[in-house]
């Protein structure tokens, strides 16, 4: 007889013991305006639960004679209780009487993402108008790739875009340098100087060296020549990962 899939760890027709039909997988739950961040938790979490296709269509609904039609009916439950456990109250409501996940997440996906290229340009609007401010290089780099970030979960590149991912790295390292004060003028010329350019670590990572040894603001524009050679002498013997 056919091996039983639902014993077999890497089938997606495998439970484990731990994933209950009441565990709440994504919080906080989907209420509307969150639905993007709200999807992206869902996604990766069924991704490493190996139940992704159950969503995303590439594992049909085998026919009703099929072995495998139990095992598949058993992990769409599963998987619509956890959508619904995700839910508000009231959106939770308007899909129960769904048979299918994938159904519900189609649903959702057109009732709540049809905002886009209003968020997108709001996005835009406030990537391009923050800059570091009273922030230390930490803060502003860290909340800048946050916006950044949440940007690129509107517009995901696919994974045989190389140019584009390139062009795209490009714009958040030159985002993140107009964005610094002005103590940083010379360092962020001389890297932009560079062909090609260091990676965001790598360019982060002067930046803070920078800010580390420059104790105030006048010492910081007054002898920016040294670090900057620093800047492109490192940068040359550093790989560009």
């Amino acid at each position: 007889p056919p091996r039983d899939p639902t014993q077999n760890p890497s089938s997606p027709y495998h439970i484990h013991p731990c994933e209950s039909p009441s565990t709440v997988i994504v919080a906080p739950a989907l209420v509307g305006n969150n639905y993007h961040s709200w999807s992206r938790s869902f996604r990766m979490d069924l991704v490493s639960k190996n139940k992704m296709g159950f969503l995303n269509g590439s594992i049909p609904v085998p026919a009703t004679i099929d072995p495998l039609f139990l095992h598949w009916e058993r992990c769409n439950r599963l998987i619509m209780s956890w959508l619904l456990n995700s839910l508000s109250p009231s959106i939770a409501q308007n899909v129960i009487y769904f048979d299918k996940a994938i159904d519900i997440w189609i649903d959702l996906h057109e009732r709540f993402s049809q905002g886009d290229l209003l968020q997108i340009a709001e996005l835009q609007e406030e990537v391009y108008a923050f800059n570091q401010g009273t922030r230390n290089v930490t803060d502003y780099f860290t909340s800048l790739k946050a916006l950044w970030e949440e940007l690129d979960n509107f517009r995901p590149l696919s994974a045989c875009e190389c140019s584009a991912k390139t062009y795209h790295t490009q714009d958040f390292i030159i985002r993140f340098l107009k964005g610094l004060d002005d103590r940083f003028a010379v360092v962020r010329s001389q890297v932009l100087l560079l062909d090609p350019l260091p990676s965001v670590n790598q360019i982060f990572s002067l930046v803070i060296q920078h800010e580390r040894q420059q104790p105030d603001s006048t010492s910081s524009i007054a002898e920016p020549n040294s670090f900057a050679n620093t800047v492109v002498d490192r940068a040359r013997r550093t790989p560009n990962t």
